[in-house]
């Protein structure tokens, strides 16, 4: 009951979601102007100014990637000439060459790319994937002089090796060339390799500079395909493994990614590979018609990377327009991110990845069946451990840190006995659930322990690993993710270093989940004319997220627990007296059923197809209690602070009811400054101060707790104390 009305900063009111929203502001102006221009709705336009997008020839780009003209990759990666070279020499002398991977969906879709493209080719070729458990990320020594032992004399590396600068020297003087292949951050001192093909290596203003692991094999392989005047046939199986990679890696859908994924998308479900087939089926895809939506491989002139042209062009008008509309089935990036996906990186997760190179390089259908079906095993027994092990932590954590976030801004949860190929995901869900960075770890033996590591927007988890570096043992990662072992006796002065570094860049309004909404938007606009424009923005992803809309004062009139935890709900709201109705579903929200009768939500547009049906529904993504409440009557305390100051021995006090509960609230003098206390029927006091936007909550100042008052959960209690302190004022 405590919690309903003066919450701990880490668990919300009513048990809502304890997020913070922030609403792009709307450019009205600027987006009528931009529509006109471009010839989109407003609303489109105004999406396109969130992303970043305002002007007539970024939105055309935008829109039609396809209008585009590409620099050849030959002029913007330097070694890309040296490593077709490489390999072509390898290819004719029949020399051996061995890809070193990954273990994750980047570094296997990476290798399997390799793999097909260069036996097409000729060439005499192999490769090896680290284990996750007992060698960790990269290529190493012992994979190094086992290729040397087999008779290798080219090593290609995918999605690793930029910071693999002992093993990639070993290999130098044992006399075999190295070719890496990669996309993450560049190291002060690089590898001595024949050969570097890295994004972060060229300009910024490249498009080609968001390429992921899998974008780079894809580069290399298409261009050393047209060197050997045998591009035809390949592409197409190589796009749909480089769209699989390149979604599933979570790479920014912008640049050539946004091109090529589109027509991926488009190309999937007619891909003549056996895995890709195959996965799709166990996966349960349903692949749609969708009218109007212009082929992903619609231009005649290609640039140099892209080889051959798509199946299903068609002639295209002045200024890039298409003369002919036809349907087509394709899929969208959530059917990669959350059916084919997770089930590839399960098996990196916690199975072998030699499951799906065979799944993705096999021309049996029958093999690959067999492939896909052991994904779709491994992936539920990494759902059955993910959620096991999330559980096992939320328990440990409110049991033991849940007080302390506040002040600590940083969780580090480490157990034993935890499978360390999932704990990664279950970071994430504690970074959702609690809104604060964490590092996550388990147990490799009595001495050892290796972890993960999520971010929030504010904090880079790299510079936090380097903040601690000598305190672990190996570590690496990005601003948003990062991996990690230690020797256990650190573990404490760990918690108290990282600790010290959230101090330094997380204040705490922070520490909330933050929704980003792109525009508010009522039911009776919501239809799906509305969602077809939507559709344009696609494919979207990592920095071109879905759009993000939200309604105020919705009604909820019906709600269920359906699934693993979901809530499915009807929602309505009321609009010049007329009733207007939605279906929703909140994923993985268990936690906060039943939602109160009136909020305001945060949601995407999704299809529902069901019995030959098909309609617009909700997915929602946040919700929060009403503003509206008090918004029509606002009192401003720092107009207030005077009126109401009175000596210590006769301050002035109210009572109220809120959310039907009854509090007591007085302004009192504290020193020089006045101060305003709220107590709830527990004797909780929430003491806020003139001009400060954070208070004190507890049974006393001793064990009181910081706390952001701007919050919904907070500023509605405040505004109700001071109205009836003003209502006792304007008595007197």
């Amino acid at each position: 009951m405590l919690n309903q009305v003066f919450p701990q900063p880490i668990t919300s009111h009513h048990g809502l979601p304890n997020q913070r929203w922030q609403i792009y502001p709307q450019q009205p102006e600027l987006a009528e102007n931009l529509a006109k221009l471009t010839d989109v709705s407003p609303i489109i336009s105004q999406l396109l100014i969130n992303r970043g997008i305002t002007t007539a020839e970024a939105a055309a780009g935008f829109l039609n990637p396809e209008s585009l003209v590409l620099p050849s990759p030959l002029e913007e990666f330097p070694d890309l000439a040296v490593s077709v070279e490489l390999l072509q020499e390898a290819i004719a002398t029949k020399a051996k060459i061995a890809i070193c991977g990954d273990y994750d969906a980047d570094g296997m879709t990476s290798t399997a790319l390799l793999l097909r493209s260069l036996r097409s080719l000729g060439a005499q070729v192999d490769y090896a994937i680290p284990s996750r458990m007992h060698d960790g990320y990269g290529i190493n020594q012992r994979i190094v002089e086992e290729f040397h032992s087999e008779g290798v004399n080219l090593i290609l590396t995918v999605d690793n090796g930029i910071s693999a600068y002992e093993p990639i020297a070993r290999a130098r003087e044992l006399g075999l060339n190295v070719i890496v292949t990669d996309h993450h951050d560049i190291p002060p001192k690089l590898p001595p390799a024949n050969a570097i093909l890295n994004p972060k290596l060229i300009a910024e203003s490249s498009p080609y500079r968001s390429v992921a692991g899998v974008g780079v094999a894809y580069i290399l392989a298409v261009s050393l395909a047209q060197q050997l005047g045998e591009i035809k046939g390949l592409v197409q199986p190589m796009l749909a493994l480089f769209t699989l990679g390149t979604i599933a890696d979570l790479a920014p859908l912008t640049g050539v990614n946004r091109r090529w994924v589109k027509r991926g998308l488009k190309h999937l479900p007619k891909s003549h590979l056996p895995g890709v087939q195959a996965l799709i089926q166990v996966a349960g895809l349903e692949v749609r018609e969708e009218a109007g939506e212009q082929g992903a491989g619609s231009r005649l002139a290609l640039s140099a990377v892209e080889g051959e042209q798509g199946a299903g062009s068609r002639e295209q008008g002045a200024g890039g327009k298409s003369l002919s509309v036809s349907s087509a089935k394709s899929l969208k990036p959530e059917d990669i991110g959350f059916r084919l996906g997770p089930r590839i990186n399960a098996i990196g997760r916690i199975g072998d990845p030699q499951t799906v190179i065979e799944l993705l390089t096999t021309d049996d259908m029958r093999v690959a069946l067999e492939c896909a079906m052991q994904c779709e095993l491994t992936n539920t027994s990494r759902q059955q451990l993910c959620e096991e092990i999330e559980q096992q932590a939320i328990a440990y954590v409110e049991a033991e840190f849940v007080d302390d976030l506040p002040q600590d801004r940083v969780l580090v949860v480490v157990q034993p006995n935890w499978h360390h190929g999932v704990i990664g995901i279950v970071a994430s869900r504690l970074v959702e659930r609690y809104g604060v960075p964490v590092f996550i770890g388990t147990y490799e033996d009595e001495t050892h322990i290796r972890g993960s590591a999520r971010g929030i927007p504010e904090f880079n988890v790299f510079e936090a690993l380097q903040y601690a570096h000598d305190l672990l043992g190996k570590f690496g990662g990005h601003k948003a993710a990062g991996g990690f072992s230690l020797p256990a006796e650190n573990l404490q002065i760990l918690r108290s270093r990282l600790s010290e570094f959230a101090h330094q860049c997380l204040e705490l309004q922070h520490l909330k989940p933050l929704v980003k909404i792109d525009a508010q938007l009522d039911f009776n606009h919501i239809n799906y004319q509305l969602y077809q424009q939507l559709n344009s923005l696609h494919p979207c992803g990592m920095e071109n997220p879905d759009p993000l809309f939200w309604t105020s004062q919705v009604q909820v009139i019906e709600q269920k627990i359906v699934g693993k935890g979901h809530i499915k709900l009807t929602l309505s709201q009321t609009i010049n007296h007329q009733q207007y109705k939605m279906k929703a579903i909140a994923w993985r929200w268990r936690d906060y059923f039943p939602l109160p009768p009136r909020i305001d939500i945060a949601y995407k547009l999704r299809e529902n197809h069901f019995n030959g049906n098909t309609t617009i529904e909700l997915e929602l993504l946040g919700f929060r209690l009403p503003h509206e409440d008090f918004n029509s009557q606002r009192l401003d305390p720092s107009e207030l602070w005077n009126k109401f100051q009175h000596s210590p021995a006769s301050p002035l006090k109210a009572n109220f009811h809120y959310q039907q509960r009854h509090y007591t609230c007085g302004v009192y003098q504290n020193d020089i400054l006045p101060e305003l206390r709220i107590k709830n029927p527990e004797g909780k006091v929430l003491v806020i101060q003139p001009e400060h936007t954070i208070g004190l909550l507890g049974n006393n100042r001793q064990d009181s707790v910081e706390v952001d008052i701007s919050q919904p959960k907070y500023d509605n209690i405040i505004q109700a104390a001071l109205q009836a302190l003003s209502a006792l004022s304007a008595e007197a």
